[in-house]
């Protein structure tokens, strides 16, 4: 997906598409609804036959699992819409209303069961329970169910974020403790301990309570857009390692709809082009994507001057951003002065006033980077703005050239020699010249530049007609290799 400094790095694991993601949560969901009334029903017709309070208490809970369950699958296609006018970031907050509501319905189960156990030890009521084959089957019929729900509904809202089906989880779980501890009720019920029903359903009511606080805090963080913990460090991290990234100057993260949304703010050279700093802002997109599969986060770039930006890179800079082309840009220090020497081309065309007006704002606004006191100066030069006509020139006259060129190497005695690939144009303000030439790489660039310009200078002196001479010089190879 991205690179580093280190080569390619590993591609992250391939993640569902959102289609995909949002028929697995709808599968799921519509399964828990049939397991759901499966479950009940059962539960009802043990309750009746048995007599038990803690499995008549279960039941009445799987009825109102129904709805629950029902809403969560409303909630999950609900979820899965795409953003609109009214809703610019989705709906994905959807599922944490449902899972809200799941949170409401566990306590008032709850509390339900509470009253009634409550009442039955306040007026000293034992109702009789009848244990039978059929009651205990349907029990553990149901704990297997809701173990294999349980186990199911987790793993599907993990992989997809789903804050409803993970409220469905928490209620699959809740049925499997709140069965398990019935039928410890109704053991101790065949083995003489008259109260065991009732302690099973204050156990009952005890745990649901707990599993809805724990669903409670989740949904709550959710909904209050708290940030998802150790993804900030994870993406920060991430952040700081992408090239060209000079640092991250905030982060903004929220859960919403099983993803991380949210929005980072980084600094960047401000002397990078744009095209440069839109592949940092790519590449960090990718990095992000690795570091948190699906996350969707807005990057803000914000350029910045780093500590070492040269002064002529700021000058530079400052043209760019006036849009004036420049071209030997000389900063020297005069003191605890700066001074800044440079040529500005215009449109040939323009009259010398505006040009004029042009160079004072380039001059105002170098002054302005660097202080008042700063010393610049600027050489308006005429710039062609058209696309003027040419011609290849005669063949005498690129051989002419060409022996020109050689002739002036040799006779400087300097570094320069291998003169090849003369081309010579004809146009109306008279010979372009370009040429390439070999020069010992060991050399540095001030030197070799010396050496090209004095053989320039000494062929446009001998031939008038050659208006301009470009050259382009190539490292020597070394001769054996």
């Amino acid at each position: 997906m991205t690179t580093t400094q280190d080569g390619p790095a590993t591609a992250p694991a391939v993640r569902a598409t959102p289609a995909q993601i949002a028929q697995i949560k709808q599968r799921a969901a519509i399964l828990s609804v049939m397991a759901t009334i499966l479950l009940t029903a059962a539960k009802i017709v043990g309750a009746i036959i048995s007599g038990s309070l803690a499995l008549l208490t279960d039941a009445l809970q799987g009825l109102v699992d129904v709805g629950s369950t029902l809403f969560t699958w409303f909630a999950v296609r609900a979820s899965d819409k795409p953003a609109d006018d009214e809703h610019h970031y989705g709906h994905g907050k959807v599922e944490a209303l449902a899972a809200l509501v799941e949170t409401a319905i566990l306590f008032t189960l709850a509390g339900a069961i509470l009253w009634e156990a409550g009442n039955r030890l306040w007026t000293n009521v034992i109702a009789h329970v009848e244990v039978t084959p059929l009651v205990i089957g349907v029990l553990v019929l149901s704990m297997i169910v809701d173990a294999i729900r349980w186990r199911s509904l987790t793993k599907v809202a993990k992989e997809t974020g789903s804050e409803a089906l993970a409220g469905e989880a928490t209620h699959f779980s809740a049925d499997f403790v709140g069965s398990a501890l019935v039928l410890a009720g109704l053991i101790g019920v065949w083995y003489g301990i008259e109260r065991a029903d009732t302690a099973a359903a204050f156990a009952i009511a005890a745990y649901t309570a707990f599993s809805a606080y724990r669903l409670a805090r989740r949904v709550l963080d959710t909904l209050m857009d708290t940030a998802p913990e150790g993804v900030s460090e994870k993406l920060r991290e991430a952040a700081r390692g992408v090239p060209g990234v000079v640092g991250v100057n905030w982060l903004r993260v929220r859960p919403a709809g099983g993803r991380v949304h949210g929005e980072i703010g980084i600094s960047v050279s401000r002397t990078l082009p744009l095209d440069r700093v839109v592949a940092i802002k790519t590449q960090l997109a990718n990095a992000l994507l690795t570091a948190e599969p699906g996350a969707e986060i807005t990057i803000t770039a914000d350029p910045v001057q780093v500590d070492d930006e040269t002064a002529l890179e700021r000058v530079l800079l400052i043209a760019l951003k006036l849009k004036i082309p420049v071209h030997h840009v000389t900063v020297y220090s005069i003191g605890e002065k700066l001074s800044v020497s440079l040529d500005m081309e215009v449109d040939q065309s323009l009259p010398l006033g505006e040009a004029h007006e042009i160079a004072t704002r380039l001059e105002s606004a170098i002054r302005a980077e660097f202080g008042g006191e700063t010393e610049v100066e600027t050489h308006i030069e005429p710039m062609e703005t058209g696309q003027p006509h040419g011609h290849n020139a005669a063949w005498e006259t690129v051989e002419d050239i060409g022996k020109a060129l050689a002739g002036e190497a040799a006779k400087v005695a300097g570094p320069i020699h291998d003169i090849h690939s003369v081309r010579v144009r004809q146009t109306a303000k008279g010979l372009v010249v370009n040429y390439h030439c070999r020069v010992d790489p060991t050399l540095n660039v001030a030197a070799v530049h010396h050496a090209v310009d004095a053989i320039e200078r000494a062929v446009r002196l001998a031939r008038p007609q050659v208006c301009r001479l470009v050259s382009h010089a190539e490292p020597a190879v070394p001769a054996g290799s």
